[in-house]
């Protein structure tokens, strides 16, 4: 039995009265289209957050003039809940989401949410939705937080008024089968240095669906972004960071601002480093990777992140050439690092830096 959860914020919970969790089959589920039944809601007015609480899943109103569909002050973060071998619901890593989406409110000139608001409201929506944790391997609970701007004005100039909400919904993997990426070389995204590259701002991910468009109808699945200044030097993909093993070492970009700081990366890094491997952060250029590919010396490409955990790369498209990769059995670095976070979120692997967060036990009255 779990520690009971101090109830810090009094968080009104009501129940559902009509579960919807018999009409799923987690053997077949939709990423992102199954949603689970409650959600956490809050909202902030006179420079504070009011009445936190817990409700049935379903649609809200906003105004017509709500400030983030005007001016795009809206932010959000994806995580996940998953079940350990004996069923125990747990999180990975959750106060590094809680302290990167304030660092995307503090770029979008948004308040911050409190972190332990955060994590309590985490913890009581997914022990109460416990039961929507798929059981099959590579599934998981998928967690979105977000927040956007709420009052009923058209100016341009920060809201005063927002809404923060959390849902849940199950999830199987985000990528069944590796993935092919072309690089980009006629399109930029708001990821920029300087710019909003390294916050989960809404409008970053509008602004590359064309791009990720025109990819799939050339017949790849993503989109390499490379930098907005000479389309030289690698960035992230679409939807995950980025690691190339060239020649034993493991390279990943930099954060310079211009990338997002993913935690599945920060955590890839720190587990691949503590098994030998060399991880080496830096700029790396598409001329790099062409001239490794060509001297046989480019090992494994995989993205990394919450949705994808790990995705293997089968092809690259650079410059017209496409740059075939070794097969999944000559793979060693990207079949680890996904073992690993498999095996952390399943409570099979030791937990040696304290990550995993077992979801605790309410201490409430529901209404």
């Amino acid at each position: 039995m779990y520690k009971i959860l101090p109830m810090k914020f009094n968080i009104r919970i009501t129940k559902t009265q009509n579960s919807r969790l018999s009409e799923v089959d987690f053997n077949n589920i939709p990423f992102g289209r199954v949603f689970s039944d409650h959600m956490f809601v809050v909202d902030y007015s006179e420079g504070e957050w009011k009445d936190p609480q817990i409700i049935p899943f379903g649609h809200f109103s906003i105004h017509p003039a709500a400030m983030a569909l005007h001016y795009g002050q809206a932010i959000f973060e994806g995580m996940k809940a998953s079940k350990s071998v004996d069923g125990a619901p747990l999180f990975l890593r959750p106060e590094m989401h809680a302290q990167r989406i304030n660092a995307s409110a503090r770029r979008m000139c948004m308040p911050e949410i409190p972190e332990d608001l955060f994590v309590e409201a985490l913890h009581n929506l997914v022990a109460l939705d416990s039961a929507w944790i798929p059981p099959q391997e590579g599934s998981a609970l998928y967690i979105r937080p977000y927040m956007f701007a709420n009052d009923e004005f058209i100016g341009v100039k920060p809201s005063q008024n927002y809404k923060f909400v959390i849902f849940t919904g199950p999830v199987g993997p985000y990528y069944p089968k590796p993935v092919s990426l072309i690089a980009e070389e006629e399109y930029v995204r708001c990821a920029v240095r300087g710019g909003t590259g390294d916050a989960k701002v809404a409008g970053n991910y509008a602004a590359s669906l064309l791009p990720a468009r025109k990819a799939n109808e050339k017949g790849y699945d993503q989109v390499m972004w490379l930098d907005s200044d000479e389309f030289k030097y690698v960035q992230e993909v679409g939807t995950m960071n980025i690691f190339f093993v060239i020649d034993g070492e493991v390279i990943t970009p930099e954060l310079n601002g211009g990338i997002l700081a993913g935690i599945t990366r920060d955590s890839i890094i720190t587990i691949l480093r503590d098994k030998g491997y060399t991880v080496t952060e830096r700029a790396i250029s598409v001329d790099e990777l062409i001239e490794a590919h060509d001297a046989g010396k480019l090992q494994e490409v995989f993205g990394t992140g919450t949705a994808a955990v790990v995705a293997h790369v089968s092809k690259m498209s650079i410059r017209g050439r496409d740059l075939e990769l070794p097969a999944m059995e000559e793979r060693e670095v990207g079949v680890l690092a996904k073992r690993e976070i498999d095996g952390l979120r399943a409570g099979t692997i030791a937990d040696t830096h304290n990550w995993i967060v077992p979801v605790k036990a309410l201490e409430t009255v529901s209404i």
